[in-house]
């Protein structure tokens, strides 16, 4: 069995097809995870391609 820290809470984690939720620990860490993502807390590094502000100031 392959252990990997939970990328949320850092506590160990089964890297299996047992857990359902990995790498998470749990559902929970999971849905924090892409709360996260959701809400723009976490980005992906690099240039903006799109503005969707500046598209909304053309349409009005």
């Amino acid at each position: 069995m392959k252990l990997v820290k939970c990328p949320e809470c850092g506590n160990k984690a089964e890297y299996s097809s047992k857990n359902e939720h990995r790498p998470f620990c749990s559902r929970r860490c999971q849905l924090l995870d892409l709360g996260a993502w959701a809400s723009e807390d976490r980005k992906i590094a690099g240039k903006e391609i799109y503005n969707f502000e500046e598209e909304d100031e053309t349409l009005h």
